[in-house]
């Protein structure tokens, strides 16, 4: 049976739709929790990364820090950049979502920073191999924008900034495709209300709008994992 291995950055990230789909094709699901709910206000704790080899695929998750915050979560950000580091260049396939896509970017030569403008909610991408990454629409909560690494193909962006780089084996996206309208709750009652009413919107009815969309938004997330593990981690 093919392993993956999810690392869930944060107390309030579940795998949603993404492990779904994995298990749908048979995978193992393993997920390792770096920093727990009692540290969530202090998350610069110590952690040890497994050995990659162990997996057939690594999908690191979101975060609400930033994936250029040394001093903030270097304990374990730094790493894990070099542990994905390793893995990509191995051409362990990895698909990094939103944190854990700006963490490839950083690890292979790219970097991190934040953006002129963050993106909440769900928004449409232009992506060039819709085959790969549909156009959407997909939910984001970002502030950050990564810069692709210098051997890395973009393939799709907005006019916010890019939203997904193919990499050896591995494939990073800027979005959400795991979100659920329960995962949703959870990260705006753990804080994420207050930035999506000082980006100037409604967490009530981001909450209805993510209900209605959710059913669409999981049929997406299935075949972007399915394009994933057939075109870039070729498991399938």
């Amino acid at each position: 049976m093919m392993k993956a291995l999810f690392i869930q950055h944060d107390h309030v990230s579940p795998t949603g739709p993404v492990s779904e789909r994995l298990r749908h094709h048979g995978f193992e699901i393993e997920e390792r929790l770096v920093v727990s709910q009692d540290n969530f206000g202090k998350p610069n704790v110590d952690f040890e990364f497994p050995d990659f080899n162990d997996y057939d695929v690594i999908i690191p998750m979101g975060a609400p820090w930033g994936a250029w915050d040394d001093a903030c979560i270097g304990n374990w950000l730094l790493p894990e950049i070099e542990w994905i580091g390793q893995a990509v260049a191995s051409g362990k396939p990895v698909l990094g979502i939103c944190f854990g896509g700006q963490l490839i970017a950083r690890a292979m030569g790219g970097s991190v920073a934040p953006g002129a403008k963050g993106e909440i909610g769900w928004t449409y991408i232009w992506s060039e191999n819709p085959d790969l990454v549909s156009n959407g629409p997909w939910f984001q909560f970002h502030y950050d924008h990564w810069q692709v690494p210098p051997t890395a193909v973009e393939i799709a962006r907005n006019p916010v900034s890019s939203q997904a780089f193919t990499i050896n084996n591995s494939l990073a996206v800027q979005f959400h495709p795991e979100l659920t309208a329960s995962a949703l709750k959870g990260w705006l009652d753990w804080g994420g209300d207050k930035k999506v009413i000082q980006d100037g919107q409604d967490p009530v009815v981001m909450q209805a709008q993510t209900f209605a969309e959710e059913s669409a938004a999981r049929e997406r997330t299935f075949d972007l994992v399915d394009n994933f593990l057939k075109q870039i981690a070729k498991l399938i």
